[in-house]
């Protein structure tokens, strides 16, 4: 006997909930090691992000007299990659904009969870280094300010590839240690949170059109230099916590492959060729409005179906 039912047939196990709180253990590593670096300060930054954005969620709902949703962690991620993206030094005003903006702006008034059209993390980033550019760029170790590695490496220096690794420099609290990143990135591949294919084809393509774009224009090319590229700025915590967010990524694997090499050509130009050092940002937020045009090409063909000829078509 065969138990017919409507579809779909196969379902997936997994719930809101658990997705996002596996994100959140995946970001340990790289919050906790940003508080170690920058000390009480990222904490205070983490803590006021995740607060803003857990309360504005919580307001709105109330108001608008819809379902409470802060239950499901999602608001938290919201609030702690925004945390990541910002430098410790901050006023305690940038993450409540921030998280305002992101919550409100970006997420709810488009219907919520499931219904936004970029990333609500990195759209208020975006924002606040449009509207904030000199505190966005402050990052001060203990009073003393320095560039960032990757804009070192833009300047023509060469930073050591050790530091950039462990992450002993300047920078955003959750961008400066790439090892932290890889073990948080790995948590999520094992758990199946996220396919590797999206974080591999942003990674491999960026690399690949920063060397095309450097034989282009003549400069020289070392080892060093394309491993800093990949080490510094945002690339991996973007590539592993944010061109991953389910909602703004496309679903199909073909599309999935195409977002990523989109996002690594304009993740190259923008550092490139760009007046600033990073452009994961941008990148990722520009990525996020194409989505829907790339679904739409790379949806599969149904089983069963056969392409309609034009004559077919017109025959009705």
């Amino acid at each position: 006997m065969y138990n017919v039912s409507v579809s779909p047939h196969v379902r997936e196990q997994s719930t809101t909930k658990a997705i996002m709180r596996d994100v959140v253990i995946a970001l340990l590593p790289v919050l906790a090691f940003g508080v170690y670096h920058f000390g009480l300060d990222a904490l205070m930054v983490i803590a006021i992000s995740v607060v803003t954005c857990v309360l504005s969620e919580l307001l709105f709902e109330l108001i608008a007299k819809k379902p409470i949703t802060i239950f499901d962690y999602s608001a938290v991620v919201t609030g702690l990659i925004l945390a990541i993206n910002l430098p410790s030094t901050v006023a305690w005003w940038i993450p409540v904009i921030g998280g305002v903006f992101a919550i409100i702006a970006v997420k709810m008034l488009f219907g919520g969870l499931g219904q936004n059209f970029m990333n609500p993390a990195l759209a208020a980033r975006c924002f606040l280094l449009i509207s904030f550019a000199s505190r966005m760029n402050d990052f001060s170790i203990d009073g003393v300010s320095s560039a960032t590695p990757l804009a070192m490496i833009k300047a023509g220096e060469s930073p050591d590839l050790l530091t950039l690794f462990l992450g002993y420099h300047g920078g955003c609290i959750g961008e400066v240690s790439a090892l932290a990143i890889l073990v948080g990135g790995l948590y999520l591949i094992i758990k199946k949170v996220i396919s590797v294919r999206i974080p591999l084809t942003y990674i491999l393509s960026t690399l690949v059109f920063v060397i095309l774009i450097n034989l282009i224009s003549g400069n020289e090319i070392t080892v060093n230099y394309i491993a800093g590229q990949l080490l510094s700025g945002g690339l991996l915590v973007g590539a592993f916590f944010m061109a991953t967010d389910y909602v703004t990524s496309p679903i199909t694997a073909k599309g999935q492959i195409i977002y990523g090499i989109l996002l690594g050509l304009m993740t190259a130009l923008f550092r490139m060729l760009g007046s600033s050092a990073e452009g994961v940002s941008y990148a990722i937020i520009i990525g996020n409005l194409l989505v829907p045009i790339i679904e739409k090409i790379t949806i599969p063909k149904p089983f069963g179906c056969e392409k309609m000829t034009k004559g077919e078509k017109s025959n009705g």
